[in-house]
């Protein structure tokens, strides 16, 4: 089984409680989408390369620091993702964007592909697939497939909340994909839903 990173801050948990309650109004929903998103794209991000910068600072001369060695990649799944996206931005601005459009078939809960448009040879080091909710595993094995297929070795999976066999099913396919969550929920219907869940992100995100 490959890595699986579950938070435990204080303030993820707090959002997560209100992201999960019916109550919350869309708008709310969607600021709090781009805020746990942002806490988790700071865990998810603390093993990036970096090298040395020397700088000039206002009351010396020059002090030694850091910068970013390798650049990022994010790959939001259409279309509850780009919430997510939003708020990984707030955090590191110049990342570089490329949308999968996927929805999950209502018979076969297979993933059903009708939108990518990757440059034609990888342009960063790392991808981080962004999607809510890890189900059945399909959509994130998919998208997986794809950044691989195009050139990509070095992956991660990016949510909110997952289901354990969502993240067995990717990780039997993909173990060498690090996933890193708000929570895991323990439940997952033969309608391809997690329970106790926070309902369709993207309805919520969106109002439709």
């Amino acid at each position: 089984m490959g890595e699986v990173h579950v938070s435990n801050h204080p303030l993820i948990l707090h959002k997560l409680t209100q992201l999960r309650d019916k109550g919350t109004e869309q708008r709310e929903f969607r600021k709090l989408i781009r805020e746990v998103s942002l806490l988790i794209a700071y865990e998810a991000t603390r093993d990036i390369q970096l090298k040395p910068r020397r700088v000039e600072t206002p009351l010396a001369t020059s002090a030694d620091g850091y910068e970013a060695d390798e650049s990022i990649g994010l790959v939001p799944i259409l279309r509850a993702g780009i919430g997510m996206a939003d708020g990984f931005m707030e955090l590191i601005p110049n990342v570089q964007i490329w949308h999968l459009g996927m929805y999950r078939d209502a018979a076969t809960l297979q993933p059903v592909q009708y939108y990518s448009k990757l440059p034609d040879e990888p342009t960063v080091q790392i991808c981080i697939v962004l999607d809510p909710i890890l189900a059945t595993g399909g959509t994130a094995i998919h998208a997986v497939n794809l950044l691989k297929g195009w050139g990509i070795q070095r992956i991660k999976y990016m949510g909110l909340l997952a289901s354990p066999k969502g993240i067995e099913a990717l990780h039997q396919v993909h173990p060498d994909v690090p996933i890193h969550l708000a929570c895991i929920d323990d439940v997952l219907t033969e309608q391809g839903y997690v329970l106790p869940g926070l309902g369709d992100s993207g309805d919520r995100q969106f109002g439709t």
